[in-house]
């Protein structure tokens, strides 16, 4: 029951946060410190890790092979994935703004911890985010079963009305990373918000293609994950960027510079 509650509330505050709300989430803390001193640190930075905040790629790929077993929230949590949209976000998507034929969903509209339909964070937030074919294929599967409603909702509860965010994680993404394997020494679920899958599309994003990712400038990452500003995306994803200095670019770099003119 802690777990669960702690679960939620810290879903909660992660959602304030991003919406400026509060200023930090203290259920992260608790959480930091039950993996160590080390984290702890961390966490207080504020400086998202891979392995400890963001998924790392294989753990993003268990956790995708698991939904092919999980057909309810499959397209929901692969939608998180692809996109990068805040759970917010996901809750209001309307069937209206996805574009199946065109590959691509916006972000028009949103839903609060109350399950109100309203206007998005801030005008930065709307935005056109392309699809992968396979989220594209899984959504054109969805679309037959998905429960209707008034709302037109993407991702509704079996009523057509708003889903409840605890809904999503702890019926949804909780049980699908521990069935995937991506779990804490103690055997609970290593990633426990929809933010961190939001952290994966932002470093998904930015990763170099020879390593699977799109290899994006840092401008339009920005505008992938709808910040309102540029410094926002560096200030909280920049040390996640690949360092293209490495041994290998120096030595190319050394010579084309040294090379004779002429």
């Amino acid at each position: 029951m802690v777990r669960k509650v702690l679960t939620s509330l810290g879903s909660i505050l992660a959602n304030a946060q991003e919406r400026g709300l509060v200023a930090q989430n203290v259920i992260r803390g608790l959480r930091s410190h039950r993996r160590g001193k080390d984290a702890d640190q961390r966490r207080r930075n504020d400086t998202l890790e891979v392995g400890v905040d963001v998924p790392t790629p294989s753990e993003t790929r268990a956790i995708i092979a698991a939904l092919d077993k999980n057909a309810r929230w499959r397209p929901l949590l692969l939608t998180a994935i692809f996109t990068g949209l805040r759970a917010s976000e996901l809750r209001g998507l309307r069937w209206k703004d996805v574009d199946l034929r065109r590959g691509e969903l916006r972000v028009r509209q949103r839903a609060d911890r109350y399950g109100k339909i309203g206007p998005l964070k801030s005008r930065a937030s709307g935005r056109t985010v392309p699809l992968p074919p396979m989220l594209v294929s899984a959504l054109r599967e969805w679309k037959l079963a998905c429960p209707k409603g008034e709302l037109d909702l993407t991702f509704p509860n079996d009523r057509g009305g708003v889903e409840k965010l605890s809904n999503i994680v702890e019926r949804g993404l909780i049980p699908v990373g521990i069935a995937a394997g991506v779990v804490t020494r103690t055997g609970e679920a290593k990633y426990s918000g929809l933010h961190a899958l939001r952290h994966f599309y932002a470093s998904w994003c930015m990763n170099l293609k020879e390593d699977g990712g799109l290899e994006l400038p840092l401008k339009l990452v920005q505008a992938r994950l709808g910040h309102a500003s540029i410094q926002m995306t560096a200030d909280r994803y920049g040390h996640l960027f690949p360092s293209a200095d490495d041994g290998a670019e120096m030595a190319a770099a050394e010579k084309a510079l040294l090379r004779p003119i002429g």
